[in-house]
């Protein structure tokens, strides 16, 4: 009889919780100005956001977000903890279904900021770079691997959220693409500095690379993969955006790159309408304890 009892609880748990425990998915989102332009959307995505069961999520753009509106947003995704950046322009968030820990938040040489926290012995930074200068982002790169260059030796690293840049590995998708002289009549018009000599810059995404650290997405694309970019979406909004390109990146240290079982844009029904950007999601294999630790 205990055998029958024990095979209905067994039954009665959910699928989702089984799952969860054979991996950690950590889930970056844009939300475009903290849905302060589409009200209208933000319960769809809470009830997103619970469905892909995530296990760190960062997010950028929290216009308007107070500390205790994030925390009231991450109980919606089941998440007890979290910190935001600041509580004015555009801030950037963390949450977490574990303990957060050893919070930094750097405000000095960036355009909006950067937090860097450590969960579960990896170190997150929740990535915002400069939307319209390279120059400004190469200089905000600089800083954040000078950073990671001050961690314990062998520490594990992943750079989440919007770089607003590109890598030469999307660079064959943009060949036939009018972003050049998009960004041309915009840097004329508004004084911005998005093209270097005339050309998309891809110096900065080099910058991470160059220090060893792994482009997750694009470690995992396979040979049915297509091109989706992660910005724009199918929301509407004003003007001009340009054509499909990826901004959205989640990079990680070699030695956590080799857990990654998925890492991928999500482009689906929902998300298309969301924000402005794509959400990004990466699943890792759960780490394993040191063979003297019991």
């Amino acid at each position: 009889m205990s055998k029958v009892f024990l095979l209905l609880f067994l039954a009665l748990i959910p699928i989702s919780s089984t799952c969860a425990s054979n991996r950690l998915r950590v889930l970056s989102y844009n939300v475009w100005y903290g849905f302060t332009k589409v009200p209208e959307r933000k319960t769809s995505f809470l009830n997103w956001m619970e469905t892909q069961n995530p296990d760190i999520v960062s997010l950028q753009e929290l216009n308007g977000y107070t500390a205790d509106k994030l925390k009231a947003d991450a109980a919606a995704w089941g998440h007890s903890h979290s910190a935001i950046l600041k509580e004015s322009g555009f801030p950037t968030g963390i949450t977490s279904r574990f303990p957060i820990e050893e919070i930094r938040r750097f405000r000095e040489g960036f355009h909006h900021g950067l937090l860097r926290a450590r969960i579960k012995g990896t170190y997150y930074y929740v990535i915002h770079l400069h939307p319209s200068n390279w120059e400004i982002r190469g200089r905000e790169a600089d800083l954040i691997l000078a950073d990671i260059a001050e961690l314990p030796k062998g520490a594990l690293v992943a750079l989440v959220g919007d770089f607003n840049t590109f890598s030469t590995t999307d660079e064959r998708h943009y060949v036939k693409t009018r972003l050049e002289p998009f960004f041309a009549a915009r840097d004329t018009k508004y004084k911005e500095k998005n093209l270097r000599d005339g050309n998309l810059d891809y110096s900065v995404i080099r910058k991470f690379t160059a220090a060893g650290l792994i482009d997750l997405e694009h470690s995992k694309r396979e040979a049915s993969y297509r091109f989706t970019g992660s910005f724009p979406t199918k929301i509407k909004k004003p003007g001009d955006h340009g054509e499909a390109r990826r901004l959205d990146y989640v990079f990680a240290s070699p030695s956590l790159a080799k857990r990654v079982t998925r890492a991928e844009i999500i482009a689906d029904d929902t998300t298309w309408i969301l924000s402005d950007h794509l959400p990004m999601v990466v699943d890792f294999t759960p780490q394993q304890r040191p063979k003297d630790e019991k």
